[in-house]
C-alpha cells in the first residue's frame, strides 16, 4: 500500500483539532462573533489558502470545471456548507468536549458510506472501530 497521504491526513487531524476551540472562544461571551460571521470569515482564509496552493503549483482551475465529475465537487460543497453552518453554531451554543465528538462522528459515517456505496473492503477490525468510535463518542459526550 502507497501510503502518502499519512502525513496530509495527520497534518490535516493536528490542524483540525484546533478549529473547534478557537471558534468556540470566537463565537461565544462579550463581543463573541456571530457563527454564520465567522464561518464566512474563516472559510474566506481557506479559500486564499487554496488559491495560494493553486498559483505556487501553477494548476489550472478551468479545465477541471468542465470535468463531468464537477458534480460531485459542487454536491460536497453543499454538504459542506451545511456541515461548517451546523458546527459553528453548535460551538457557540454548547462545549467544545460535546460538540466536537459527536460532529467527528462523520468519520464513521463516511466509512461506512464507503462500504456501502463505494464498494470499500469491510473487515471485523473496521466493525470493531466503528463500535468503538460510537462508544467514544458516547462516553466522551456525556451523553
Amino acid at each position: 500500500m502507497n501510503a502518502t497521504y499519512l502525513p496530509y491526513a495527520l497534518l490535516a487531524m493536528g490542524a483540525y483539532a484546533f478549529v473547534p476551540p478557537l471558534m468556540r472562544v470566537a463565537t461565544t461571551g462579550q463581543n463573541g462573533v456571530p457563527s454564520d460571521v465567522a464561518v464566512v470569515v474563516s472559510n474566506t482564509v481557506l479559500v486564499a489558502m487554496a488559491l495560494g496552493v493553486l498559483t505556487y503549483t501553477d494548476q489550472g482551475v478551468t479545465e477541471p470545471l468542465s470535468s463531468p465529475k464537477i458534480g460531485y465537487v459542487l454536491a460536497a460543497g453543499l454538504f459542506l456548507g451545511i456541515g461548517i453552518l451546523a458546527l459553528y453554531r453548535s460551538l457557540s451554543l454548547g462545549p467544545v468536549s460535546v460538540v466536537s465528538p459527536i460532529f467527528a462522528m462523520f468519520l464513521v459515517f463516511s466509512s461506512v458510506v464507503g462500504f456501502l456505496l463505494l464498494g470499500e473492503t469491510f473487515t471485523a477490525r473496521k466493525a470493531l472501530g466503528i463500535v468503538l468510535a460510537a462508544a467514544s463518542v458516547y462516553l466522551v459526550s456525556g451523553a
